[in-house]
């Protein structure tokens, strides 16, 4: 028999048998969350421990989808609420949407239901959605006017100095979210994001802004995100995103006609190829609106 114990607020099962125990998180804090996952998980212990069967579940995908949303994936309210409506129209037999970013997006978290549920055991085989898991490149960047626009007119002077600072260093939304004063240098930073860990390059500008501010940011992902879009609307700036500033960065230097190379390097691109796969669109523009 199983047995359910909270350890530093998670539920863990334990389960013995001839003397050998087994143990395992259920990865929740909550109660009705851990009584709900109970009973297949104790099967699953149950069965390594006496080696009755050796074999993988194969339970529907709805339920795949149950223990997989009920699982403690310590995602933020919004992207719990994105992932569970995407899986529950799936299961639903709701189409995959038309727009070719949003399918993909989709078509991603559907995978990544099915790959969850194999590695746990959960079906014999996982059930790739064939098709593209990317969606659609993004070359949105700021004009002039549309970028000092941005960069004088919000309002918050704390949210203010985050938006300069991600333009002045083409930094990632995460990347200063995790700036730390031991990782301060004289014109250097050390800062851990998609890509781990990198040195990021600081101009003048974004020296002044950490020379006078003694709080650095503790913004969350969501709220960045939200408080941008909502600045951008009040101002009048359609279809942005945070990460445009960054898109936006290495456009304008590239535009300053500095080397390929060197605006790579300051993106903490894994090559120039990323560099030239991301930009050609934007310089093939430029390139239409030569005359001679």
């Amino acid at each position: 028999m199983a047995t359910l114990y909270k350890n530093r607020d998670v539920w863990y099962i334990t389960a013995s048998y001839e003397n050998q125990r087994l143990t395992r998180s259920l990865r929740t804090k909550s109660k009705k969350v851990a009584l709900k996952l109970k009973s297949g998980i104790e099967l699953e212990l149950l069965e390594e421990l006496t080696g009755v069967s050796n074999r993988k579940l194969n339970l529907p995908f709805e339920e795949v989808v149950s223990r997989y949303l009920s699982y403690d994936h310590n995602w933020s309210k919004r992207t719990r609420e994105l992932n569970t409506y995407i899986l529950k129209a799936y299961i639903s037999g709701k189409t995959l949407p038309p727009h070719p970013t949003t399918k993909a997006i989709h078509r991603r978290m559907i995978n990544i239901c099915w790959n969850w549920g194999f590695k746990n055991g959960l079906v014999k085989k996982a059930l790739k959605l064939e098709g593209d898991t990317k969606g659609e490149s993004r070359n949105r960047v700021l004009s002039d006017s549309e970028l000092k626009t941005l960069l004088d007119e919000i309002s918050d002077n704390r949210f203010n100095l985050f938006v300069r600072f991600a333009y002045y260093t083409g930094a990632r939304s995460g990347e200063i979210r995790s700036i730390s004063r031991e990782n301060i240098f004289s014109n250097h930073l050390v800062a851990y994001g998609k890509s781990g860990k990198r040195l990021i390059k600081l101009n003048h500008q974004a020296q002044e802004i950490l020379d006078g501010f003694d709080e650095l940011w503790n913004y969350s992902k969501d709220f960045v995100s939200h408080k941008f879009k909502k600045e951008a609307r009040r101002l009048g700036i359609p279809d942005i995103r945070f990460h445009d500033l960054r898109r936006t960065f290495g456009y304008n230097l590239i535009r300053q006609g500095r080397p390929i190379y060197e605006v790579s390097k300051l993106l903490g691109h894994s090559s120039v190829t990323t560099t030239e796969r991301h930009y050609a669109p934007l310089l093939a523009t430029e390139i239409d609106d030569f005359v001679l």
